[in-house]
């Protein structure tokens, strides 16, 4: 007896220690990410400004509005005119730079804050993030009372799957009463979307969209392998993720451009979004193409460290590449499949929102949505029609999203401002003078800052007891 309690106390110890390391560690994390705190940059309280001397890219329309001013009132756009207003705000000199609407990332996952901070300063200054963990929501919370400087925040629940999916990180569904009580409790948490994902059967599936129906909760769909592809095409489905689902899904792997037409067609009669996330695979197949030069890329020290190793994508995907001779040839092909699958889609004229898988497999988060506009580029859009995917389109999915996404009165002052037109050059965005969100203006060595402390942050074993923590209580 004495044993037993012995043992009983040292496991009881024991516990106690790790949690109290878990506490301390995840503190530190805080404390690490505090440079976010609005309150620690005095220049990030303003948010009424007067912008002069800009050329507006407005994205209403394909069109330059020159020699412009601007009044941001509380982070809202109030006055837009060639005229200076008779307001005492600061007036910030846009010598004669352009001004264009903040982009939009409808495809995240994010790990930590210091992405927040990486979003910002690639422009991007509204991100959806689809596999919801609990420190979302505190992330969600603290950017909503402006505690800390970040993008407009959105965020699915867990990962609803079928009870045959065995991935720890995501959520297994046994029954449909189960599925609906789930959307309940999600919705209710404070989650903004339900994820749905790729082995949810249909009779699961059907019950999700019904409660999702009555609880007012939007569903965004990983194609499940598990009903015919047309179904996601239900208009209670918000958008479909991923272009490489289509050849995975509903072409069984085959290079099938009869049943492909199909598809495109269902997207176009039933007016369902498609968000590609091209990047995703194309850096997928850059581990074939570069092999261990892979691990030079620039975007590598932006990711989380944790996430990155336990993905074990390099690693996996390295060993088929050396065991099969084909492979490289084979996944190229692939991608290139994936770009035509993207034309029709676009020349079909269904609505493509930007999104990019940010936050794994050497996809950075901010640095990753320049690569996917220049894709959509490639597959035939002008310049403005691929902005249009990371601005105005998402307002076409959700009405809260026409808050923002052009540059038009009432809208939220999220804004990028660059030396060169984005309509004539994409890539000038990447390098932006400055970027405004709700007001708050971000200058660039405030940016390269954000920028230094995500490539330097020491958070593994945070992360680590966040997925753990996640796994454990979360779902």
């Amino acid at each position: 007896m004495k044993f037993l309690k012995r043992l009983l106390y040292t496991l009881l110890s024991l516990v106690l220690v790790v949690w109290l390391a878990s506490v301390v560690i995840l503190q530190l994390e805080k404390n690490q990410s505090a440079y976010l705190k609005i309150n620690n940059h005095p220049e990030l309280k303003a948010n009424s400004y007067i912008i002069s001397n800009v050329n507006i890219i407005p994205m209403t329309a394909d069109t330059v509005l020159e020699n412009m001013t601007v009044l941001v009132e509380n982070g809202v756009i109030k006055e837009i005119s060639k005229a200076k207003p008779f307001v005492e705000v600061p007036i910030i000199d846009g010598k004669g730079g352009y001004l264009s609407p903040g982009l939009i990332d409808m495809h995240v996952h994010l790990w930590d804050r210091f992405e927040l901070g990486l979003y910002l300063a690639n422009g991007v200054t509204t991100i959806r993030s689809l596999l919801g963990m609990p420190f979302h929501l505190e992330v969600k919370e603290q950017l909503q009372k402006s505690e800390i400087i970040g993008p407009e925040f959105y965020t699915s629940s867990p990962q609803f799957s079928g009870p045959d999916d065995g991935d720890i990180f995501h959520k297994q569904v046994n029954t449909p009463e189960e599925a609906a009580q789930l959307v309940i409790k999600y919705k209710e948490a404070g989650y903004d979307y339900i994820k749905t994902y790729n082995l949810l059967p249909k009779h699961l599936f059907e019950a999700v969209l019904n409660q999702a129906t009555l609880s007012g909760i939007p569903v965004i769909a990983h194609p499940s392998f598990l009903v015919e592809y047309k179904y996601h095409f239900d208009d209670r489905i918000s958008t479909v993720e991923h272009t490489e689902d289509i050849y995975q899904q509903a072409l069984n792997y085959k290079y099938d451009r009869e049943k492909l037409q199909e598809v495109v067609d269902g997207y176009a009669h039933s007016g369902q979004t498609h968000c590609p996330t091209i990047t995703v695979f194309f850096n997928l197949t850059e581990i074939y193409n570069k092999g261990e030069a892979y691990l030079q890329s620039e975007q590598i020290a932006y990711l989380n460290s944790f996430v990155e190793d336990v993905g074990g994508d390099y690693n996996r995907h390295m060993a088929i590449r050396s065991s099969d001779s084909s492979s490289i040839q084979r996944i190229n092909e692939q991608q290139q499949f994936h770009m035509e699958i993207l034309q029709k889609l676009y020349e079909a004229g269904v609505n493509i929102v930007a999104g990019t898988d940010a936050g794994i497999v050497n996809t950075a988060a901010g640095f990753s949505i320049h690569q996917e506009l220049e894709f959509y580029v490639q597959a035939g859009m002008s310049n403005y029609e691929a902005l249009q995917t990371a601005t105005r389109n998402p307002s076409k999915v959700y009405e809260e999203y026409s808050n923002f996404g052009t540059i038009d009165l009432g809208k939220h002052a999220n804004l990028i401002l660059t030396e060169d037109n984005p309509l004539k050059d994409l890539s000038t965005l990447k390098n932006p003078k400055w970027v405004m969100i709700k007001g708050r203006k971000i200058e660039n060595d405030l940016m390269q800052q954000f920028k230094d402390k995500a490539a330097n942050r020491k958070n593994y074993l945070a992360t680590m007891i966040k997925a753990i923590s996640y796994v454990l209580w979360g779902k």
